[in-house]
């Protein structure tokens, strides 16, 4: 049987309603941890079902450090009005504009990235190597696990959110996409430092 305080605890760990919190440690026989993994699953299953779904709702939230030296602008879409006005979104997007300002991404998605701007980082690498005296098959790896990190760091969506980096940033979007019930999407960003 499932205790009250089980499905407080699971609520409050992952925002999700109380009968999906409920059912979910029902399905773990009552361990949170399990009853965690169940309802993530689910929120991929939600994710694949919204995905055709026009994200045509949204705000625009700014983040300015203090000091007035950096600011943030982030525009976010949902599926509704309802949602877009919501609180938790709105702390979404907040938490996006957080990442923006300390990881300074360059591009919102890995695929966004330029072919020329990848080329012009694979020949730095390559030029590293140049008399390593290694093979060119294993420099040739090294250039690419390298290039591939690289390309994680500047993207948004593939960089460890700074205040959990097991999650990406695309796998917090993920999880108020489960909670939510609704496809959000960030559409773009613009940082700017002084």
């Amino acid at each position: 049987m499932v205790s009250i305080e089980q499905i407080r605890q699971l609520r409050a760990a992952t925002g999700i309603s109380l009968m999906d919190c409920k059912r979910a440690l029902e399905e773990a026989k009552g361990d949170v941890e399990e009853a965690k993994k169940i309802l993530r699953e689910k929120g991929k299953e939600i994710i694949k079902t919204r995905e055709g779904k026009e994200v045509s709702q949204g705000i625009v939230i700014s983040y300015v450090h203090p000091g007035s030296k950096l600011g943030v602008l982030v525009e976010i879409h949902s599926e509704t009005d309802f949602v877009a006005k919501g609180e938790e979104f709105k702390k979404l997007a907040h938490e996006i504009c957080l990442q923006i300002a300390a990881l300074k991404p360059l591009f919102l998605k890995m695929e966004d990235i330029p072919q020329d701007f990848l080329d012009g980082e694979r020949k730095i690498y390559q030029k590293q190597f140049e008399d390593s005296g290694k093979p060119q098959k294993v420099i040739d790896q090294i250039v690419e696990g390298k290039l591939e990190k690289y390309q994680k760091e500047i993207s948004l969506l593939s960089q460890p959110w700074v205040k959990d980096e097991t999650k990406t940033i695309g796998g917090l979007i993920e999880e108020y996409v489960a909670k939510l019930g609704e496809k959000i999407e960030v559409v773009g960003f613009t940082r700017y430092e002084i």
